[in-house]
Parts: C-alpha cells; sequence; structure tokens
C-alpha cells in the first residue's frame, strides 16, 4: 500500500499532536517538519526532515498533503494561501466570523495551482459544523446552540498571547450551565454569546508591562473577546506551568425542534478531550486524507468539512464500512 505522504508546517502543540497521530494511521509517512525557527534547533519524535519553511516549496513534489498547524490570528491568514498555491492542504483556521474571506482567498490560490484546499478542520469548526449541518437538516423548524469547555481554548490562547505585554498565557472556556440545561430543555430559548459562556484568561506579563493596557486588549478584543465576560487573571510563569499545562476541551452541539405533529425533540453531540491539540491533530489527519483522495480524483480548490465524502475521511474501504459501521 502507498502512504500518503505528509508534511507538517509548524511544530508546535498541534504540530507534535499530528505528528502522534500519522504514528498510530499506516497508511501515512511524515516526509518533512516545516518550521521558522532554526531546523537544528527543533528535535522531533520520527525520523522525518526538519526544513526551514523558506525552503517548503522545494518539496512540492514529495508531500500529497501538508498539514497547516499555525494559530488562526496571524499565522494561516498569510500561510493558507501561500501554500495553497504549492500544495495540498488542510488547515484549523477557526475565527468563525472570517471563514468566508479566508475561504475565497484559499480557493483562489488552490485554484490558480490546481491544488485542493480543506480548510477549518477540527472539532468547531469541523465536527461540530457537520451535527449543526446534519441536526438543521433533520429539523428544519428548531434552534442550534453550542457550548464549549470548559476548556483551552488554542485559538483564544494563541490570540492572548500575542498581545503587547504578555509573555504566555491561557484561556478557559466556560460554559454557564444553567445556559445547557435551559437549551436541553427542547423549549428552545433564546440565549445570548454572554449568557451561554465565559471567558477566563491566565496571564504572565513581560516584566515592566502595562496590565491595564493588557486587560483593556483582551476584553476588547473582536471576534474573541468584546462580546463575553472575560476574567483576567495575572499569575507567574512557574504558576501557569504548573496549573495549567494540560489542555482539556469539549463541548456539545444541541438542537431543539419540533416536527409537524406538535412533537419535540432534541439532537446533541458532546466531546470530552484530554487534549485539544491531539484530538484535533487526529481530524487533521482524517481530513489529509480526504484531502489526498479528491486530488486523486482532479478536485481542485478549497473545501469545507460540508463538501468531503464522510468515507473518504476512513482508511477503510467502502466495502469494510458497510460491513462494519454502517
Amino acid at each position: 500500500m502507498d502512504k500518503i505522504r505528509i508534511g507538517i508546517m509548524g511544530y508546535g502543540n498541534l504540530g507534535r499532536g499530528v505528528e502522534a497521530a500519522i504514528a498510530q494511521n499506516p497508511d501515512t509517512e511524515l516526509i518533512a517538519v516545516f518550521t521558522r525557527r532554526s531546523p537544528d534547533t527543533v528535535k522531533i519524535k520520527s525520523n522525518a526532515k526538519v526544513v526551514a519553511e523558506a525552503d517548503a516549496a522545494a518539496y512540492a513534489d514529495k508531500i500529497d498533503v501538508l498539514i497547516l498547524c499555525g494559530g488562526s490570528a496571524t499565522d494561516l491568514p498569510e500561510q493558507g494561501p501561500k501554500f495553497a498555491a504549492m500544495f495540498n492542504t488542510v488547515d484549523s483556521f477557526d475565527t468563525h466570523a472570517k471563514i468566508p474571506e479566508y475561504y475565497e482567498r484559499v480557493n483562489a490560490a488552490a485554484l490558480a495551482a490546481r491544488k485542493v484546499g480543506i480548510i477549518s478542520v477540527g472539532w468547531d469548526p469541523g465536527l461540530f459544523s457537520l451535527n449543526r449541518l446534519y441536526a438543521n437538516a433533520v429539523l428544519t423548524a428548531g434552534k442550534d446552540y453550542t457550548f464549549w469547555g470548559k476548556g483551552v481554548s488554542q485559538g483564544h490562547s494563541d490570540a492572548v498571547r500575542r498581545v503587547k505585554g504578555v509573555k504566555n498565557a491561557v484561556q478557559y472556556t466556560v460554559p454557564c450551565d444553567e445556559a445547557i440545561e435551559k437549551a436541553r430543555s427542547g423549549n428552545n430559548p433564546d440565549l445570548t454569546v454572554r449568557e451561554k459562556h465565559r471567558r477566563v484568561c491566565f496571564v504572565v506579563a513581560e516584566e515592566g508591562a502595562d496590565k491595564s493596557a493588557i486587560v483593556a486588549d483582551i476584553k476588547n478584543m473582536p471576534n474573541y473577546f468584546a462580546d463575553y465576560d472575560t476574567e483576567v487573571n495575572f499569575i507567574t510563569e512557574e504558576e501557569l506551568k504548573k496549573n495549567h499545562s494540560a489542555m482539556p476541551h469539549g463541548g456539545f452541539v444541541i438542537r431543539g425542534g419540533e416536527t409537524g405533529g406538535g412533537y419535540r425533540h432534541v439532537m446533541e453531540f458532546s466531546l470530552k478531550l484530554d487534549s485539544n491539540p491531539e484530538f484535533t491533530a487526529c481530524v487533521l489527519l482524517a481530513y489529509a486524507r480526504a484531502a489526498f483522495r479528491l486530488a486523486k480524483e482532479g478536485i481542485v480548490g478549497a473545501k469545507t468539512v460540508f463538501d468531503v465524502p464522510p468515507a473518504y475521511l476512513s482508511a477503510q474501504s467502502g466495502a469494510e464500512l458497510r460491513k462494519t459501521l454502517l
């Protein structure tokens, strides 16, 4: 069996998770890890090559799918279109409000290069998006509710770390129990963003930084914190490493709806994750398999989870899936 040749762009928590996922999937192999750091300073667990990001183009014919593992705040808006012009790509762009714009930019690059670029892959956006679609298609008269956490949000933590004066930070998304129970009731209440979640940040400030400015920059950040009750706590680097180094997460997608006979129904999908990046990495790798198959069929352009046949995610054949999972 020919293995799917994978490249990893960026070797942070998510990149390391993809490397671990590849080790569990025998139909894939890691060819190279690309980094903005000096390659000789990056130690990986596999025998793949570590290559400077600037030299990535030289691997265009050696890699079937490049998995982009940068952050959504500043990395992916640049890297997504750039590398979709060279490789079939998969990424986890998760700034929901900017997905339509990001899609268009990746689509233009991928179409011009005759490549496939699957964007916004993960569990939300990603698996949660699919469940929202399924629930909306089945219960056409109803209302959606999505709750995240309690857990560490990689995208929001990355956004906090990029605030001026922040040395390191972790952000927890905390769902409100009362709102969850209201959503599960089937009564379809109106719940505001602020009623459903709050955000809790633990920040290590740089020496001499203006903490009041940091708090203001975080709380007023559009698309991330401005619409939520946000708590900012300043702690030491030691406290951060001791108490906030794990990366759990999870959440719920709930839809309450009513069918023609006046019956009420509730559909729910939930996740409980010990490691957000490791789970997200597994989703990315499954969609890398799909990108490879789409590319072999000559399909090009940007795609989302809505555009990918579920069977393309699995290493099993159609016959095996019909026998074991259908």
